[in-house]
């Protein structure tokens, strides 16, 4: 079963949180994306439920190890389409952010490697 656009921003969020502070809870990534703790709670859950994360005791969440693939897959392609806006296109970095955030769970694989190999070239 693929995973939905808000599943994945869950997963990068929960990875970005992780390499700032080293642990993570709900209340973090609620605050993170400006979500209530209830929506977030829910997709923890579900999170959980399909193997991409486990949440330890004291609420520490954590990523599997699909959890971290999925992630750091996701996160590349927000960085190197941040990077292609800003660096090939000359966009601001507010404004790359926010459309790689649009574009990073639509890419497609080939536009995205095309996209690599460019950023490379420059």
């Amino acid at each position: 079963m693929g995973l939905h656009e808000s599943g994945e921003d869950y997963l990068e969020t929960i990875l970005v949180l992780k390499n700032r502070q080293g642990f993570v809870r709900s209340i973090d990534v609620a605050n993170e994306l400006g979500f209530s703790k209830p929506s977030i709670s829910r997709a923890m859950s579900i999170l959980r439920d399909n193997g991409y994360i486990t949440i330890e005791l004291g609420g520490n969440i954590v990523l599997t190890e699909k959890g971290k693939e999925k992630a750091g897959s996701v996160y590349e392609r927000h960085i190197v389409i941040t990077d292609f806006f800003v660096r090939a296109l000359g966009v601001s970095l507010e404004t790359a952010e926010k459309d790689a955030c649009k574009i990073e769970h639509d890419i497609s694989e080939e536009t995205f490697i095309k996209i690599k190999k460019y950023l490379k070239n420059l």
